[in-house]
C-alpha cells in the first residue's frame, strides 16, 4: 500500500487511511478523533478506538497521537473543535 502524500489527500486516501488504520489497531472498528480529550487540561490531538460492539481497545499513548494525527490530516475542513468518529471498516 502506497504512503499517504503529504498536503491535502484525494477521495481514495481516505480509504485507505482507514484500512491502514484497521491493521495497525487489530481488533477496532472506530476510532474517536478530537482536540479536546477530556482527560487532560490542554487541547492535543488524541484518538480512541473501540471494536464493533463498542468495547474499548487498547492504544498506546504514541499510536493515540499518531493515529489521531494521520486521521486530523486526512480531513482537513473538519471542525475539530469536537470529536468525530471514523469507521474504519467503510471511511467514513
Amino acid at each position: 500500500m502506497p504512503a499517504i502524500p503529504s498536503g491535502t489527500p484525494t477521495s481514495d486516501a481516505r480509504p485507505r487511511l482507514a484500512a491502514k488504520l484497521a491493521d495497525m489497531i487489530p481488533g477496532a472498528a472506530k476510532v474517536a478523533v478530537g482536540f479536546t480529550d477530556p482527560v487532560t487540561l490542554w487541547p492535543h490531538a488524541y484518538a480512541r478506538a473501540a471494536d464493533a460492539a463498542g468495547r474499548p481497545v487498547r492504544l498506546s499513548p504514541v499510536a493515540r497521537r499518531i493515529v489521531a494525527r494521520w486521521v486530523v490530516r486526512a480531513y482537513p475542513d473538519t471542525d475539530w473543535t469536537r470529536p468525530h468518529l471514523l469507521d474504519l471498516t467503510t471511511g467514513g
